[in-house]
This record gives structure tokens, sequence and C-alpha cells, in this order.
């Protein structure tokens, strides 16, 4: 009997209620910490709520961007990902594009990817050298 899909089905599940569950304390503790500082109280039932809503969120802004970078025929998300995703609260898109131009800014210039070769450049290279001796 091969149970070993159902198993990973299992794994899966189970490795998602645990990353839910560390969310939601993770988002329970921010909105303490905030209630505090604003000298208020925030229901139980309400955190829970706000917690399920922001990992869905969460969720839908990674089935998003990797529509973006698979779109894009990428394996991998960028910051122009991200910055797309954005679209529609033009102020935090605002505030991703300086994020993005600052971090471009911060990066050492000379780190630009190298092309490959073509053999025939090599072989062009080899004839030079070889022709010099």
């Amino acid at each position: 009997m091969n149970r070993g899909g159902s198993d990973l089905e299992i794994d899966e599940d189970e490795g998602m209620q645990l990353l839910r569950d560390r969310f939601r304390l993770s988002v329970i503790s921010i909105a303490e910490t905030e209630a505090k500082k604003y000298d208020t109280e925030v229901s139980a039932p309400v955190m829970a709520c706000i917690s399920d809503l922001a990992f869905k969120l969460t969720e839908q802004l990674a089935k998003d961007l990797e529509l973006f970078a698979h779109h894009g025929n990428r394996k991998s998300v960028n910051m122009d990902d991200v910055v797309l995703s954005a679209h529609r609260n033009e102020h935090v898109a605002t505030l991703l594009r300086s994020m993005s131009w600052e971090l471009k800014a911060k990066e050492p210039q000379n780190e630009k990817k190298r092309k490959k070769s073509s053999k025939k450049d090599e072989r062009a290279a080899v004839a030079d050298v070889l022709d010099l001796s």
C-alpha cells in the first residue's frame, strides 16, 4: 500500500497550519503593541479576524508575485514584481519604488552579469594569442 502522496499532503497541511499559527501570533503581538501605544484594547475575536485577513492577503500577494515572475519568464520574484503588486495603492507603490531605487543605488556598479562568450569568440581569442607568439 503506497501512501507516499497522502503523507506528503498531510505534511504540507501541517506545515501550512504551523505557518498560519506563527503568522497569527505575530499579528496578535503587533496588534497588542500598537494598542498599548495608543492606550486602547483590541478584543480577541477582532485580533483573530485581523490575523486571518492578513494571512489571506499575504497568500494572495504571494500568488500574484509568482504569476508576475512567471509572466516575465523568470523562476524567482524580483523587485519590479513587488512594485507591480502594489499598483492598486499609489502611495504604497511610490514608497516601494523609492525603496527599490535606494537599494539599486547601494549596489556595487561593477557587478553586471557577464555574457557567456561563444565558441567563435573563444577561437578568435586563442588565435590572437597564438598569433602574438
